[in-house]
């Protein structure tokens, strides 16, 4: 049976880190975290002359340069003076040019938010009437391609490092000191620490590309990575390194001397290297918390440290799992990983259970805001993978705990029959030392005489071979020193490998008696369950720290809907005014579009017609036509009914949905003089 764990573990690390890549990969750019949530001109917007300068608000402070805001004409040129500037706290602008023609011209915004994640996109406005053009709105991006992939990795390695670096050394000092021997979990922390010391250095470099063009080349550039240096987020990844720096350290009092030392001369240094480490470890838990989601919104001040109890609390179990699964696989079978430590880990996993769910509950609270986000943002949906996730996790600590006690209980049988056997074996040899002591003593007597006779007859012969063996013995000896170098080499040789055959079998010996333990042997795959688990859900999280959070997404929302109706008419009302000419007699004038309220739903639609000098006439045929080019609705045609001079009228106009509706009227001023007239307008 325990020949068969290693390949289920190579296959199960192999599934769960392909889930993980999955995830990753699904994750996609970043998600903004603050959310456009007003604009002047708005998105969509017809005006009739060319504004004066552009402005954007955004749902919290975000940082700029001369390209960040960037206002294109229809064929891409610039029209903007490239110095946005502040006018409000989150609103920000740009000014234009002068004399600007009629068109469509898009702006285009990447800046970096608050928390330090990348945010870009597009929109268009036209002034006069919209026109074709060049500029493609879909390919604005922020924190996506090759760049955008690497920062991904390095983010979740990091995450994933320091947890395996504080975790396992916290399992050390607080559950199993004797570790601190075990090679097994020495590579594993040192591993963590080189890690997320790469994983840093690899953040630093690819900063200034991520959050700008996205470029390769740019990973290199010198210039770049000084104004990153000066940004909060390269201030926080240079601290962490800083940090890393006392982490060195600290692993090398923990795996030297602490190491070296007898139990009673550890229990002094146990207690300095707890609180220095508590300290570094707070200290690499707040340079994210300092920099990302907990440093900007509500309570910022109360946040950040409840963010970094929320990530020593990840670490000190997911972490202490990963050293305690490597020890239970890994670690030699001459030293086991006894019942008290896991014991003792694992009331430290109950405490940072209890810790996350306080400190999860008032994250979820702070990020959200309302119920309904769990299910209507992305971010809620993320978070609720995220808790089933937890729970399964619990589900499983608890058989762990169940697989402790058991083998708890089974250890002191097993010690007992270990020193019964011990004590019969030993009084077996003293009754075997015994009679040999009798025989002994019997034969001594019964030979004492014999040896007496013996020797007067000897005496004489021997004196005669005396002169021979002498000489026998002197070519005897000359003949070993000749022969003694080459037959002692081989026999240190033969020796050292029988005893390394000898080590070896009696490790393999004590390998099976461990993996013979069924309580054991449970304990080793409910241990190697949570682990795969926690894989996935370190990836979950990870994914979620680049989600814009459901308070920030909702508040953008509303905004956004709250922007559109202020800039409505104070009637409610859309009014369109169109100059045609069919180029017949009577054939010039002027058609008013009124619809009211100019929400999705029931409308109600006016038609007036009148002559330029604006009094009004009848014609022939009117109709109107809408349509949605972008989600390709329409044409949906209406039929006004004619209500008195000049003035036509439809109730009870459905308009599906809400966008950038294309309203056509066709005009028939006579028999064969007519023309279709188009213009735009933003509904809903």
């Amino acid at each position: 049976m325990t020949q068969t764990i290693a390949p289920r573990v190579r296959t199960l690390v192999l599934l769960l880190l392909a889930a993980a890549c999955a995830l990753l990969a699904g994750a996609g750019p970043a998600s903004a975290h603050a959310a456009l949530t007003g604009s002047d001109p708005r998105q969509g917007a017809v005006v009739d002359k060319a504004p004066a300068q552009v402005s954007l608000t955004f749902s919290e402070s975000v940082s700029m340069d001369d390209d960040s805001l960037r206002v294109l004409d229809p064929k891409g040129r610039r029209v903007d003076d490239g110095r946005p500037s502040g006018t409000g706290g989150t609103t920000y602008s740009v000014k234009l040019h002068a004399g600007l023609p009629d068109g469509t011209y898009t702006v285009t915004y990447q800046v970096v938010s608050a928390d330090s994640h990348p945010v870009a996109g597009a929109y268009t406005f036209s002034v006069g009437a919209p026109s074709e053009t060049s500029v493609s709105v879909s390919a604005q991006a922020a924190g996506g391609g090759f760049v955008g992939g690497l920062y991904g990795v390095g983010r979740y390695v990091s995450y994933a490092a320091f947890v395996v670096l504080v975790g396992g050394a916290a399992f050390v000092l607080a559950c199993w000191p004797r570790g601190s021997g075990v090679r097994a979990v020495q590579r594993l922390v040192v591993s963590g620490w080189l890690a997320l010391t790469a994983a840093t250095l690899l953040l630093l470099l690819l900063r200034g590309s991520y959050t700008g063009s996205g470029k390769l080349a740019d990973v290199f550039d010198l210039s770049l990575l000084g104004e990153v240096l000066q940004t909060k987020s390269g201030a926080a990844l240079v601290s962490r390194l800083l940090l890393l720096a006392a982490a060195a350290l600290f692993i090398a009092v923990l795996f030297g001397a602490y190491d070296k030392r007898e139990d009673e001369e550890r229990r002094d240094l146990t207690f300095g290297l707890a609180v220095g480490g508590s300290v570094v470890a707070a200290g690499l838990a707040a340079t994210w918390a300092m920099s990302e989601h907990a440093s900007v919104g509500l309570q910022a001040g109360l946040a950040m440290p409840v963010d970094v109890v929320h990530l020593i609390a990840v670490a000190t179990w997911l972490g202490g799992l990963t050293a305690l699964l490597v020890a239970l696989y890994r670690g030699p079978a001459q030293t086991p990983v006894p019942t008290v430590a896991v014991r003792r880990f694992s009331r430290i996993a109950f405490g940072s259970v209890v810790a996350l769910v306080a400190t999860g509950t008032y994250q979820s609270w702070r990020q959200l805001g309302s119920w309904t986000a769990f299910t209507d943002t992305r971010y809620g949906q993320l978070l609720l993978v995220k808790i089933g996730l937890v729970a399964v996790l619990v589900g499983i600590a608890y058989f762990s705990r169940r697989w402790t006690a058991q083998l708890a209980e089974t250890v002191p049988a097993v010690a007992g029959q270990r020193q019964k056997e011990r004590v019969a074996a030993s009084g077996g040899r003293r009754d075997d030392e015994a009679n040999a002591a009798g025989k002994t003593t019997a034969a001594g007597k019964a030979g004492a005489a014999g040896k007496a006779i013996a020797a007067g007859k000897a005496g004489a012969a021997g004196k005669a071979t005396a002169a021979g063996e002498a000489k026998a013995a002197g070519k005897t000896k000359a003949a070993g020193k000749a022969s003694g170098t080459g037959e002692g080499s081989g026999g240190s040789q033969r020796a050292a490998q029988l005893a390394r055959q000898r080590a070896a079998v009696d490790a393999a010996r004590q390998k099976r008696q461990r993996d013979a333990d069924p309580h054991r042997f449970g304990l080793r795959r409910s241990v190697l369950a949570e682990a795969g688990v926690a894989v996935v859900l370190l990836a979950v999280t990870t994914v979620l720290t680049q989600t814009e959070p459901g308070r920030t997404e909702e508040d953008a929302k509303a905004a956004g809907a709250a922007s559109a109706t202020s800039a409505a008419p104070a009637t409610g009302a859309v009014t369109l005014d169109m100059p045609f000419d069919t180029g017949g007699q009577n054939g010039k004038g002027v058609v008013r579009v009124e619809l009211d309220p100019a929400r999705v739903g029931a409308n109600d639609l006016h038609l007036y017609v009148e002559r330029p000098d604006g009094t009004a006439f009848d014609i022939p045929e009117v109709k109107v036509a809408l349509t949605q080019k972008a989600k390709d609705i329409g044409p949906l045609p209406v039929a006004p009914d004619h209500i008195t001079t000049g003035h036509w009228s439809a109730d009870g106009v459905q308009i599906p949905m809400a966008g950038d509706w294309e309203v056509a009227v066709t005009v028939r001023t006579s028999d064969i003089d007519q023309v279709t007239l188009t213009k735009n307008a933003q509904i809903g």
